[in-house]
This record gives C-alpha cells, sequence and structure tokens, in this order.
C-alpha cells in the first residue's frame, strides 16, 4: 500500500492516508464512520487499488454487498490478486444470489488461494448452501481436514462455530454440542459466542439483575429457586452468578459520482507511511453475511 501511495502527490497521498488510517481504526466499531472516510479517500484517490480496496471493506461492513462487491472487483483488476474472492463471493450471498456464490467456490481461482483464503472460501460456500435450505450439503461442505484437526489456526474457532451451527439447525443436537464445546476452547479472543449457544444447549440460564422484594432476592440458575437474605444496609454485599467475476462490467470511477464527506478535524495531523486495512475477516469480521452466519 505505501508504494501504491507514492505514486500520488505527497500531499495528496498524506491526505489519503489519514482518511484510510481513520477506516482502519472505525471499521469494526463504527462502521458507518469507517465507510465516511472511504467514500472522501475514494475521491481523492480512486485509482489506487489500495483505496478501492478499504472502500469495498467499508461498505461491506455497512452491508452495502453491491457497492462492496464492485469495489472489490475493481480492486482486482487492477492488481490481479484473489485474495477478494471469497469475500466477493460473500457479497453475492448478501445480494441474495446463493447459486453465484457457489459457482465462486468451484472456480479455478479458489485454489491460488491461501489457506486462510480456502477456510474463509468454505464457509462462505457453507453458508451459500444454507442459504438454499441445503442442511446436509452445508454440513459437508465444512467437514474438512482443517476441521478435523486439533491444531488451532485463526481460523480454527469460527471453522467449528459454523459447524456446530449447522449440526444443530438439522436437528443434531448431540453432535452440535460436541462441536460449540470445542469451538468454546479454540475461541481465545471472544470471535464467537460459543460459550453462550453451549450454555443454551445445558440449559443454563445467568441472571445477573437483582430483584429485590423488601429484604429478600430472588436468584435464578439452572431453572433452581433459591432465596435469598440481603442486608441491603451493607455496602459489600453482592450476588455472583455462577460472501462469477464478470470482467464485462465497467468500472466506474467517476468522482464526481462519490457523495461529498468532510473528514473529520479529529482524524490525526500526523503523516502516516504505512497503512493496514483489516483483511476478510477473521471479520466478515464487521457487518458482513458470513459473520451473521456465525451468530445466527
Amino acid at each position: 500500500m505505501r508504494q501504491e501511495l507514492m505514486s500520488l502527490p505527497k500531499g495528496l497521498a498524506d491526505d489519503v492516508s489519514r482518511n484510510l488510517v481513520m477506516v482502519a481504526r472505525l471499521i469494526d466499531e463504527d462502521p458507518e464512520g469507517a465507510y465516511g472516510y472511504s467514500r472522501v479517500a475514494l475521491r481523492l484517490a480512486s485509482r489506487v487499488a489500495a483505496v478501492r480496496e478499504a472502500a469495498g471493506f467499508a461498505a461491506y461492513a455497512n452491508q452495502k454487498y453491491s457497492e462492496a462487491l464492485a469495489e472489490f472487483r475493481a480492486a482486482r483488476r487492477m492488481t490481479g490478486n484473489v485474495d477478494l474472492w471469497p469475500v466477493m463471493a460473500d457479497c453475492e450471498r448478501g445480494l441474495g444470489r446463493p447459486e453465484k456464490a457457489l459457482d465462486m467456490a468451484g472456480a479455478p481461482e479458489v485454489q491460488k488461494l491461501d489457506k486462510p483464503g480456502q477456510v474463509e472460501m468454505r464457509l462462505v460456500a457453507a453458508g451459500a448452501r444454507r442459504d438454499m435450505d441445503q442442511l446436509d450439503a452445508a454440513i459437508v461442505t465444512l467437514q474438512s481436514p482443517e476441521l478435523a484437526s486439533n491444531s488451532v489456526q485463526p481460523w480454527t474457532a469460527r471453522l467449528r462455530y459454523a459447524y456446530a451451527d449447522a449440526l444443530l439447525a438439522a436437528g443434531r443436537e448431540g453432535e452440535a454440542r460436541e462441536w460449540f464445546a470445542k469451538a468454546v476452547e479454540s475461541d481465545k479472543d471472544g470471535s464467537t459466542d460459543a460459550s453462550d449457544r453451549l450454555a443454551e444447549l445445558d440449559g443454563v440460564e445467568f441472571v445477573d439483575a437483582l430483584v429485590e422484594d423488601g429484604n429478600e432476592a430472588e436468584v435464578v440458575v439452572d431453572d433452581v429457586d433459591m432465596d435469598v437474605d440481603v442486608d441491603l444496609d451493607e455496602e459489600d454485599q453482592g450476588l455472583d452468578s455462577d460472501r462469477v467475476i464478470d470482467d464485462g462490467i465497467d468500472d466506474e470511477d467517476d468522482d464526481d459520482s462519490a457523495p461529498e464527506v468532510v473528514a473529520s478535524e479529529a482524524a490525526t495531523d500526523e503523516v502516516v507511511e504505512t497503512v493496514e486495512i483489516v483483511e476478510v475477516d477473521d471479520s466478515p469480521q464487521a457487518g458482513g453475511k458470513a459473520k451473521d452466519d456465525q451468530t445466527d
């Protein structure tokens, strides 16, 4: 990316880099804000592949799948890189075209992906099968050496979670519980809600609120009622609860078509020489179709 920005005049490169930095900072917590900064960068340097890619991810995080797909296609034409293939397929899912996503999953481009990219493509393909109510096919799609491996990789928790969720949707509750438990074991950064899903299958209910009735409070855990005397005057008293690429589609680089967005004065005035844009997620993780599958 740094090399791409060096092709721009220095002042312009600085402005573009500041906006890209803000896209990277905000895309998870404030997707709308990230989208605004991406539009500014796109207006300033629409012929830079990194800018098109960043704009694609910002649109993807806001579920603007048609716009995201157009930006990803543009970036791919500029670089010839296949890394965006899985997220492009997931955009097809988001647009209600799971058949196209499956076509992309069987395309030669998939063989050019690295291991994380191939796992991501498998997740997208399984999601497309579920979109088409093909639960058994979705389960088979997720069965792979990566799923069976005991080695924990960045994609392991999400792959196990997707498999458990597909099993549960197919009515195979016992197997689903086993795989949710395995997902919990590998989910060190809390990228999924596997622990909550596991507790739900076990019938565990955690109640955080204290319901007061005079000097008594009722705590409900695992459907067991217990009356606990609480001295309300004691300060220390508490309770603990145990997404086919069409090269015929024209790349629309008309800068005038981008809505006018004014970058926030809060953006740093420092010159940023290196900008990193998060890849497909381990992501999707913000606002994307594949991400939604993890938490259905």
